[in-house]
């Protein structure tokens, strides 16, 4: 799975303000409503909850809020370059400042899951963070998340 068939161009945000993990839920949710034609309550209620059963606060100043929803068809993510890092009770307990959120047909497990790794995998190749921190634009950070 490509990351291009995961996020496009208009699901990726820079300069993003958010006060709290609740406050950038609800902003990714918005825009991720507006992009796949959920509604905007919808995905932040599934994201929410998930989000309560644990923190998806990767480490390293990464975040990867998801969950599965009804009537969504196809895996839709977005991802968010914040202007200042915000707490997400993340496991390493560092601040996050890129989030890559992410929701599936609630029956798509293993796109769902293999969506995730592709994700997961970006943050892993050495480097790539400082490279999507230090992006000018939406479509350098576009191109980064897709070399």
């Amino acid at each position: 799975m490509n990351i291009a068939d995961i996020i496009s161009k208009e699901a990726v945000l820079d300069n993003v303000q958010a006060s709290s993990k609740r406050e950038l839920i609800q902003l990714l949710a918005q825009r991720i409503a507006s992009l796949s034609g959920l509604d905007e309550r919808v995905v932040f209620d599934a994201v929410w909850e998930r989000e309560n059963l644990g923190s998806t606060g990767y480490g390293e100043g990464v975040a990867f809020p998801h969950a599965r929803i009804e009537g969504l068809n196809t895996v839709c993510g977005m991802f968010a370059r914040l202007d200042d890092a915000i707490d997400f009770d993340s496991l390493d307990g560092k601040p996050v400042d890129l989030v890559f959120m992410l929701v599936s047909p609630e029956n798509s497990g293993a796109d769902h899951l293999t969506a995730l790794a592709a994700l997961s995998r970006i943050l892993k190749t050495e480097g790539s963070c400082d490279k999507l921190r230090k992006a000018r634009s939406v479509d350098e950070l576009y191109a980064i998340l897709n070399a």
